[in-house]
């Protein structure tokens, strides 16, 4: 593979947006099993009702044959849902959880999601232009909370115990900012006892994604939600940029710090 040409830009049209929407049929669908209403397995688009209110920030690699998306984030500002009853009145993340602590803060929000890489991408620079390209973002809409709802691969509570019961006992969301599973939908994750979880192996059960977000001072509401559309077990991570250290925006805007 050549060596990359990284491209990025938030989406300027529709091209753009399919582009996004292939590699998310790649990653969500091909790869880990997902489907949707409007997933089109023909055209190999994932898609959804939400994608025209959202901006997209895409990473393309200009070296590549086609030029393809190879990483992607959905963002979607607080300040543009409807008030009126015409266009977007909610967050997607509000199937799951009930975002009312958020929504009534007062802070300016970001919901994010769809975030995802080419596997070719993972554990290198692209994750890392995606995020200064994200942290861009923020400090242009002075965004002041940043949530979405960030998963496990699959459904079989059990196999997931270990790690979702350490994000409960150890990073669970302050109660002012701490959204709750849809209570039709709430599946604890309160699932073992903190002195007998194996912290470490549970940690390694963490999807890097998730990870990443701890270390920059993230943590999790409370409850998980099943997923078995898009065979997934969903927690609702939120990161308050005002509690960040300057350790953890260093990391996060991709400059050094010292």
């Amino acid at each position: 593979m050549p060596k990359p040409d990284f491209a990025l830009r938030l989406a300027q049209d529709e091209a753009d947006l399919i582009a996004a929407q292939r590699l998310r049929y790649d990653v969500f669908v091909a790869e880990l099993g997902g489907t949707g209403k409007l997933v089109d397995h023909d055209a190999r688009l994932e898609r959804d009702a939400f994608d025209p209110y959202f901006d997209h920030l895409i990473l393309f690699d200009q070296a590549r044959e086609g030029c393809p998306a190879v990483g992607v984030y959905r963002l979607l500002r607080g300040d543009r849902l409807s008030t009126t009853g015409n266009g977007l009145s909610r967050f997607y993340s509000e199937d799951e959880y009930d975002l009312t602590p958020l929504r009534t803060s007062g802070r300016k929000l970001l919901e994010l999601g769809r975030s995802c890489l080419h596997p070719d991408y993972r554990g290198g620079r692209a994750m890392m232009l995606l995020w200064t390209g994200l942290a861009d973002y923020v400090a242009e809409h002075k965004i002041e909370l940043l949530f979405g709802v960030a998963s496990f691969h699959g459904t079989d509570i059990n196999a997931l115990a270990a790690p979702l019961s350490l994000l409960h006992h150890r990073h669970l969301a302050p109660e002012a900012l701490r959204v709750k599973a849809q209570p039709a939908h709430f599946q604890s994750m309160n699932l073992i006892d903190a002195d007998h979880i194996d912290r470490p192996a549970a940690m390694r059960a963490v999807p890097s994604l998730i990870k990443a977000y701890l270390r920059l001072g993230g943590f999790v509401g409370e409850g998980a939600y099943v997923d078995h559309e898009f065979n997934t077990t969903d927690v609702c991570l939120i990161m308050d940029t005002e509690q960040m250290s300057e350790k953890h925006k260093a990391i996060y805007t991709g400059k050094s710090h010292r």
